[in-house]
């Protein structure tokens, strides 16, 4: 057999080529997936973290196999970061029960501020759907440094809580209490106004969503047994099942504080009707709000139905002598008192 020289070289730099793909420094196969070998014990680690917290604030006691059948990630990688998190004193092993170490706590702490602030940041400067706030700040949450999280707190005002009223933690771990009631635990003829919607489960948080039932509106309750939780928010009658109002929190009202009763949505006008517009509602933020603003959808505007859509969906109300449509959703949460 011949030697060839040329082949040789091709050979040679053939070899270097694929050592230089994987090896080169920062941007390396071998780096790259090194990297992506941390991130994913990062994430697993900080999503582990988060279900403890979760289960011990609700005083439930979680043992390695519920972790795995609790997050979506291999049982190998669970395993090898429950092992990481406990060489760091971030976990303790009570039996077959794993504990929070208060360094774990702490850890836990961070994340949940991270996830509650982007949601915030969310609801308030973008105009993603609600549907989507969960989901971007699941993955969000990660990238988020302790500077990071304190810029975005300070943009945000400092918030004590997020817009599905869960209490945000602050730099130190405090949080601020919101107490209140179970919308399936209230008497009939209660008023109360909800404070918090639970986003977990996601099948319930999504049907109340579908319902158009907003944190801060006042409800009255009018029926209240073991098949059905009935109410009254904003001149619309709601009925859900026990089970999703469970999910729904809610704060009592005095008498002297049920000054808003009178008050419905904009979807509620009938044609030949007119209407004073309140206010919109604490559910409508950022971007849609501003839009809705500018539209001269404020405070003290009369309004009515100018045309309606065969369909249904949308309808052009007449507001300062401009015709603007608007869909279902859009006009229920503008609040009006009709005249």
């Amino acid at each position: 057999m011949n030697y060839n020289p040329n082949i040789a070289l091709l050979l040679f730099l053939g070899i270097c080529l694929i050592l230089f793909l994987v090896f080169r420094p920062k941007k390396g196969l071998f780096f790259l997936f090194r990297k992506t070998y941390k991130l994913n014990h990062k994430i697993a680690i900080e999503d582990i973290l988060k279900l403890l917290y979760h289960n011990q604030t609700n005083n439930n006691s979680l043992t390695a196999n519920a972790i795995t059948n609790s997050l979506n990630y291999s049982n190998s990688l669970i395993l090898d970061s429950i092992k990481k998190m406990m060489d760091s004193d971030l976990i303790r092993l009570e039996g077959d029960t794993i504990k929070l170490t208060k360094s774990g706590n702490e850890y836990s702490l961070r994340i949940i501020r991270a996830h509650r602030l982007w949601e915030k940041y969310l609801s308030e400067k973008t105009g993603f759907h609600n549907k989507e706030w969960h989901e971007i700040a699941e993955k969000k949450e990660h990238e988020l440094s302790v500077d990071d999280a304190n810029k975005l707190s300070t943009l945000l005002g400092n918030p004590k809580f997020d817009p599905h009223g869960d209490p945000i933690p602050t730099s130190t771990g405090k949080m601020a209490l919101k107490k209140g009631t179970s919308l399936s635990n209230l008497k009939v003829g209660t008023t109360g106004r909800i404070i918090h919607i639970e986003d977990k489960p996601e099948i319930i948080y999504k049907q109340i969503l579908a319902e158009n039932i907003h944190i801060n509106s006042v409800v009255r309750i009018i029926e209240n047994n073991i098949t059905r939780v009935v109410f009254h928010s904003e001149g619309e009658k709601f009925v859900l099942a026990p089970i999703v109002a469970g999910n729904i929190t809610i704060s009592v009202l005095k008498k002297k504080e049920r000054n808003e009763e009178n008050i419905t949505r904009l979807v509620s006008l009938k044609e030949k009707e007119t209407a004073v517009i309140i206010g919109l509602s604490k559910e409508c933020r950022g971007e849609n709000r501003r839009r809705l603003l500018d539209l001269g959808f404020v405070k003290g505007a009369t309004i009515q139905i100018d045309l309606l859509n065969p369909l249904g969906d949308p309808k052009a109300f007449l507001i300062k002598g401009t015709s603007i449509a608007l869909r279902k959703n859009q006009a229920s949460k503008i609040l009006i008192k009709k005249n």
